[in-house]
Order: C-alpha cells, then sequence, then structure tokens
C-alpha cells in the first residue's frame, strides 16, 4: 500500500502470536455499550488473523483512569461482545497489570485461531507516558504487531509506540489501511480544484504548511486568529486582534509566492469584532460586524464576517478537494462560532472529497445536529481522536496539523524511523519503510 506500509495481507500470520492495538474505547453507560461502531470497525482485521491461524492479542484503551485500575473501565463488556460477533469465545484476561500473571497465562494457553482480550492498557500509567517497562511487556507476549487503531495511533504511547521498539514484526490492519488510503488519495492525486482552508490563532505553528501548499493546491483559504497577521502585513489596522509581528515579512512573502504560482488566496474581507473577551469563554458578549479594513482600534477580530463566509464558502463549492485545519473564530463562544460552522456547512453541503484535520475542526463538524448529516457521514475527521469528545481532550493544542499531507517528514527518534501522520507533535509509529 502507500506511503510505504505494510499491512495485514503482505504475510500468513499461521502460529505467531499478534498483537493487535485496536481502539475499543467505545461509549459505554451502567457497563452496556451504547455504541459499536468501533468494534464493528476491528472485526475484518481481527477475522483475517483468525482465519490465518494467528494466536490473536488484543489490546485497548478505554476512557481515562485517573488512579490505575477501575472497574468502570473494564474491557470485560467488549470481550462478550467480541465474543458474540466473531461465533467464538474471546478469552478476557482480566489483570490489572495488563501483562500480569492471568494475561500470561491467558497467551500461554491458545491454539492457533484463538483470541485473547488484555486488559485496558491505561490501567498501568507507564501507557501514556510510553516508559519502557510496560512497552517490553507487551512486546513479550507477542511475535508480531498490528496497529489497526486510526483513532489512537497518533499518541506516542506503549502500546501505539513503544512496543514497535521491541517487536520488528510489524503491519497495519484493515482500518488503518482503509483510512491512509483515502487520506493519501484524497491529498497526494486531488481532484482539481483543490482548495485548502487553514484557521486558528498562530502562523508560527503553519509556517512550513503555508509555503507547501502554496506548491500544491489551486486555492488557500486563510481565516480564523493568523489572517491577523496576514491583514497587518497588508497595512490596514487590526486593532486588538492577534498578530504575531515577526512574521509580517513572511505573510508577504506567502502573498508573493501565491501571486507568483497562480494560488488563489483568500483573506477575510470582514470581521465580527469585540471589545470585550468574554469570561467564561462561552459567556454572552456584544459584536460588530466590519469591513477588515475598518477594524477600531480597541476591537479585536474573534470571527469571520458575513461577507466572507459568503467568499469562503462559494470557494468550497466550487472544488472538488478540499483539506481544511482550525476554526475560523472563537468557536467555543456560540455568538463568535458562525463563521466556523459556515464552513463545516459549506464542506458539508458540498460534492467534494473533503478531509478536516485538527481537534477544533473535528469539533464544529461535530456540533449537535451535525454529527447525524448524512453528508458529512462521507467526511473523513482526522482529529486524533475522532468526535466532540475526542476534540475536547486536544484543547490545549488547538493548531495540531495534518503536515504529511504536503510534505511527509521521517524523523529518526528511535528505530524503527517514524513518520509525521496526524499531528506536528505526535506520530503513527508502525512499519514504517525506509524514505
Amino acid at each position: 500500500m502507500g506511503l510505504g506500509k505494510k499491512t495485514v495481507d503482505d504475510q500468513n500470520y499461521c502460529g505467531k502470536k499478534v498483537l493487535v492495538r485496536c481502539d475499543f474505547n467505545v461509549p459505554m453507560k451502567d457497563g452496556v455499550i451504547t455504541n459499536e461502531n468501533r468494534i464493528n470497525a476491528a472485526l475484518p482485521t481481527i477475522q483475517k488473523l483468525v482465519n490465518d491461524g494467528a494466536k490473536v492479542i488484543l489490546c485497548s484503551h478505554l476512557g481515562k483512569p485517573k488512579n490505575g485500575p477501575e472497574a468502570k473501565f473494564s474491557l470485560e463488556p467488549v470481550a462478550a461482545r467480541l465474543s458474540e460477533k466473531l461465533g467464538k469465545t474471546v478469552v478476557f484476561a482480566n489483570d490489572d497489570e495488563v501483562v500480569g500473571e492471568n494475561a500470561k497465562a491467558a497467551v500461554a494457553a491458545m491454539n492457533n485461531g484463538d483470541v485473547v482480550l488484555l486488559q485496558n492498557t491505561r490501567f498501568r500509567k507507564e501507557e501514556t507516558k510510553n516508559i519502557d517497562t510496560f512497552s517490553k511487556d507487551l512486546a513479550s507476549l507477542a511475535d508480531a504487531y498490528v496497529d489497526d487503531a486510526f483513532g489512537s495511533s497518533h499518541r506516542a504511547h506503549c502500546s501505539t509506540a513503544g512496543v514497535t521498539d521491541y517487536i520488528k514484526d510489524t503491519a497495519v490492519g484493515y482500518l488503518m489501511e482503509k483510512e491512509i488510503k483515502y487520506l493519501g488519495n484524497a491529498v497526494n492525486d486531488p481532484e482539481r480544484p483543490f482548495t485548502a482552508i487553514l484557521g486558528g490563532a498562530k502562523v508560527a505553528d503553519k509556517l512550513n504548511v503555508i509555503s507547501n501548499l502554496l506548491e500544491k493546491v489551486d486555492t488557500l483559504i486563510i481565516g480564523g486568529g493568523m489572517a491577523y497577521t496576514f491583514i497587518k502585513a497588508q497595512g490596514y489596522e487590526i486593532g486588538v486582534s492577534l498578530c504575531d509581528d515577526s512574521k509580517l515579512d513572511y505573510c508577504k512573502e506567502m502573498m508573493a509566492k501565491a501571486k507568483e504560482k497562480g494560488v488563489k488566496l483568500l483573506l477575510p474581507i470582514d470581521a465580527v469584532t469585540i471589545k470585550e473577551f468574554p469570561n467564561p469563554i462561552d459567556a454572552p458578549v456584544e459584536t460588530e460586524v466590519v469591513d477588515i479594513t475598518a477594524i477600531p482600534a480597541d476591537a479585536e477580530g474573534c470571527d469571520i464576517g458575513p461577507k466572507t463566509r459568503e467568499l469562503f464558502a462559494e470557494a468550497v463549492k466550487s472544488s472538488k478537494t478540499v483539506v481544511w485545519n482550525g476554526p475560523m473564530g472563537v468557536f467555543e463562544n456560540p455568538t463568535l462560532a458562525a463563521g466556523t460552522l459556515s464552513v463545516a456547512e459549506a464542506m458539508a453541503n458540498s460534492g467534494a472529497t473533503t478531509v478536516i484535520g485538527g481537534g477544533d475542526s473535528a469539533a464544529a463538524v461535530q456540533q449537535p445536529g451535525r454529527q447525524d448529516d448524512p453528508h458529512l457521514h462521507r467526511r473523513r475527521c482526522f482529529s486524533g481522536v475522532p468526535g466532540r469528545q475526542g476534540a475536547a481532550r486536544h484543547r490545549s493544542h488547538p493548531e495540531r496539523l495534518i503536515t504529511f499531507l504536503f510534505k511527509p517528514t521521517y524523523v529518526r527518534r528511535r528505530s524503527p524511523p517514524h513518520i509525521y501522520f496526524v499531528t506536528t507533535k505526535e506520530y503513527y509509529h508502525y512499519g514504517q519503510a525506509e524514505p
């Protein structure tokens, strides 16, 4: 497959003990699973390995245990549902140490084609810190490793990253393969016109991406707080809006590059301004819509205005491929969310192939009333942890970016080499081939 990945189809696993990282972080109420989508998504890979005659050892996290093992975060209900769906017993290794005596005994007793589910990986505090002791414990159970947890693999945790330092036979499962292919096709060989939308607060977070995008896209839309640095670089008053004065020359260079490359660069033409930032962030706030060239000296632009929404929506409508990262304003406040939501609506209503990256952007698509929109079912949201709750977890890193889309970056943090994939700060760690 693309991007140099091995898949489970590249070999037969008969007789091998295979550790499979799944995403069984399913919603539960009173111990009952309320949505089985993630379990269903893992079944094809599990079934393939069972059919091969592998000894299939499944692992996953569930929730965020704060104080070690907690019964409400046990994966036992998942094992029961997997048994029903696979038509065979999935042994649940109920072991607070995850790789303790119960788990080791369950694995030792496996025959070819058997399936064991380990306890919640986050019952070990080492998991989220990627500490070697737990990585080694996990690796000690298996001969091969398969990553099929698309919604979790951006995290450098023991079960997604550290374990690959000790298991060299690594591959991706069908779910990972499908999403990687979709993402790769969408941006490496896009149907044109190809439009990218960048938002968020800081120009510095997206310097390389802006330059790379101008080599790839037909239209580049810049909104959110980062747009005001571009507006100021054009010589206009921006009041007390967000601005990175150290990047003014860079913005001028990018505007010149867009002109040179024949890329249509769209910036806001009006803004929703406020005089006092809401506290708390979702509190009522008074706003005034002004032309982008007429922002008062004591005002702050906190969302794109109605004329800009129309301009951006028209660009999306005429596109065949659209990639979006970053909100158009302070979308956590309902009064200042219209711009971000208008982009989500435009993408939902377009016939384009659309990729939505970044926690805040995904959260906008997952606003109440939108997650059931049939148009949005065709979209791909790559926030690392899909969905509204997942996006909220990343609030401290609102500017996460899909940098690999435009120029893959290989790093030798440790062997095997890894590729920046979903975000600029965290990676996928599985069977990456040498560039």
